[in-house]
């Protein structure tokens, strides 16, 4: 990595590709495309379905496929990926096969880390076309124990060790998705910065990824988290409705959720989007090109509306006039995402804006 040099890890879901649980539960074959394919608009000049350009409809078995999002990202200025992990506990893990291919092959040769989505897996994922069906459990995310930790380390360690995994201070990054859910949490991270140490790692660099409250990141921050990835969505979003509104609306939407659209304009989100805990040197801000979980949960999603690569160049220039003075090993943007086309939220290319929306983010980086 260069110094001075802005370092935008990209967030990277390898949903796409049939496994046996999806199969089971939504049908031979699913994937995020069966649910982004026939999204439909749900108001006037709402933008679905989305549908991508250059990589076509892909699946992440292909290497070339991989091969492709790399060398886009790497043109666009982004330092790596990071996927990821689901592990549930007890050794199970669901959608390793795109990353483990990555790590075995060595290809592609482009920096990677790692996020674990440490979230039970339920039919209320996809809840579109679920009415009335009961929220069933599909796979669970447990925590039984010390001895699991040590071999979920285990299991990742030779990942940690290869020479693309990205570092901070030396230290590979292991982002957690739900910082506060792990028992013991402060245990758990010692026990592997140990391990990390034994193992001839300088550390582990634990990053959580907060959401809600701005409150929120203070308590990962004091349960021992080595930095925060500030979730301000919410925080945005309260600013914008006002916070009572937005609370009151939010239980109505619970007890009817078809009743009305948690709709908010993409500027007025940017303007309000940061906070001072972003500024702080152990928080890594977001940048957040667009967001219409639509597809995946019909009208009870939250959507941003009018995002525009133009608005999204200036969301990134506020974010790098947020990090411009940090140390150099921190100047560190998440974006979010790479590809998670059911939420609305990625740059790969579509049909709408072609490759505009990575133009833009290669523009502000250099």
């Amino acid at each position: 990595m260069n110094n001075n040099k802005v370092r935008v890890i990209a967030m990277y879901l390898p949903q796409f590709h049939p496994i046996k649980e999806n199969d089971e539960y939504w049908g031979k074959g699913f994937t995020e495309w069966t649910n982004v394919g026939k999204a439909k608009p749900l108001f006037y000049g709402h933008y679905q379905p989305r549908v991508p350009a250059d990589l076509g409809y892909y699946d992440l078995r292909l290497p070339e496929i991989r091969e492709a999002q790399a060398q886009m990202a790497k043109e666009a200025g982004i330092e790596g990926f990071m996927y990821w992990h689901y592990y549930f506990g007890n050794g199970k893990q669901v959608l390793e096969r795109p990353f483990k291919e990555v790590f075995e092959s060595g290809s592609p040769n482009f920096p990677f880390c790692l996020g674990w989505a440490n979230h039970s897996w339920t039919t209320r994922t996809w809840t579109k076309d679920r009415r009335g069906h009961k929220n069933e459990m599909i796979i669970e995310q447990l925590y039984p124990g010390e001895q699991d930790h040590i071999d979920h380390f285990y299991s990742i360690l030779p990942a940690l060790k290869d020479e693309r995994y990205i570092k901070i201070n030396e230290e590979p990054i292991f982002v957690v998705y739900s910082p506060l859910t792990i028992p013991d949490v402060s245990s758990f991270m010692f026990l592997w910065k140990r391990l990390a140490v034994e193992n001839g790692l300088k550390g582990i660099h634990f990053v959580g990824l907060t959401s809600g409250w701005i409150e929120n990141n203070q308590k990962v921050l004091d349960a021992g988290y080595d930095a925060i990835i500030p979730g301000n969505m919410w925080n945005a979003e309260s600013k914008i409705k006002g916070k009572w509104r937005k609370l009151i609306e939010n239980l109505i939407r619970k007890r009817f959720p078809e009743m009305m659209l948690d709709k908010y304009r993409y500027k007025d989100i940017i303007k309000h989007f940061y906070t001072e805990y972003d500024k702080l040197e152990n928080a890594y801000p977001t940048i957040l090109p667009q967001w219409d979980r639509s597809p995946r949960s019909g009208r009870k999603a939250i959507i941003y509306t009018g995002s525009t690569p133009e608005l999204f160049e200036k969301h990134i220039k506020d974010a790098l006039e947020i990090i411009k003075d940090k140390p150099d090993d921190k100047k560190v943007l998440f974006l979010r995402s790479w590809n998670e086309w059911a939420e609305g939220n990625y740059v790969e290319p579509d049909l709408k804006f072609g490759r505009a929306y990575l133009d833009v983010l290669k523009k502000c980086l250099d």
